[in-house]
């Protein structure tokens, strides 16, 4: 099989990937959050489990699965087996939640030979491909090299001017029902609030179960709230479903696009009514 695959897009599906699975150096993540082992929890085979939670964030951080070092990362990803010329593909149990949080990691320390598994999980066992009992990788460790590159994340000194000066357009993920203060936030403790001068365009508004929708949906979802010159900071509750945004975004040509890495759980923390 050819080592030397490039993946030509950011997402594959179901079928791409089961017609594939012999290509040397192929990697399968499983980026499900807050999936633990143990005999009820299942997996595509001889997938690796990417814990955003406890390996791949700055666990000593006062928020939720915020940005890792640069060494961390390349730590981790090489305990995963992942090398400098792995091909990998990434997925979830939800069918597209917090994979493309791992696909914009990647991303951000200098790997582009990723992409996310479009329909994830449910996607695939809906097509009746085989699965196996999850399992941790114990394998050879691989060569990755993280490189930071630091425009693909903004911290909130960013957002905090971004916001006060209005030099970027700040697109918020999460429910309408959230964004709008017309539901408590999820976290215990968190208040309702927005980002002032942001705008708010769901996560979900850009699948239908669980599958990307078209370029064309994207585009029309996109197009009402920036124009592709536009910069662009994607917010969530916890970094999380931003990069589903940003995805989505990237896919259509948008280039001048970063995740607002704490989002609401930091800025609502941080700055009161």
């Amino acid at each position: 099989m050819n080592s030397n695959l490039n993946l030509q897009h950011p997402i594959v599906s179901v079928d791409w990937l089961h017609n594939n699975m012999e290509i040397e150096n192929l990697v399968v993540l499983d980026g499900t959050i807050n999936k633990v082992f143990d005999e009820n929890q299942t997996q595509i085979p001889k997938a690796r489990f990417f814990d955003i939670k406890n390996k791949f964030s700055n666990t000593s951080g006062t928020f939720p699965s915020t940005f890792p070092s640069e060494e961390q990362f390349q730590k981790e990803a090489r305990k995963l087996g992942i090398n400098n010329n792995s091909n990998i593909v990434v997925y979830d149990d939800k069918g597209m939640y917090s994979s493309a949080r791992v696909w914009w990691l990647f991303k951000a320390f200098g790997y582009n030979n990723v992409a996310v598994l479009n329909g994830g999980f449910p996607a695939w066992l809906k097509r009746g491909f085989p699965f196996e009992v999850m399992r941790p990788y114990q394998e050879k460790e691989g060569d990755f090299t993280a490189y930071l590159q630091t425009e693909y994340m903004a911290f909130f000194s960013n957002v905090e001017a971004a916001s006060k000066h209005h030099t970027h357009t700040i697109i918020d993920a999460r429910a309408s029902s959230r964004f709008n203060c017309q539901v408590p936030e999820p976290r215990a403790g968190l208040r309702m609030g927005t980002i002032p001068n942001s705008v708010n365009l769901p996560f979900t508004d850009l699948l239908e179960n669980g599958i990307l929708k078209e370029k064309k949906e994207l585009e029309e979802a996109f197009s009402k709230l920036a124009d592709k010159e536009n910069a662009i900071i994607f917010s969530c509750g916890s970094g999380i479903t931003a990069c589903i945004l940003a995805l989505g975004a990237h896919i259509i040509g948008y280039s001048n696009i970063s995740v607002y890495d704490g989002s609401w759980t930091e800025w609502g923390s941080l700055v009161k009514e």
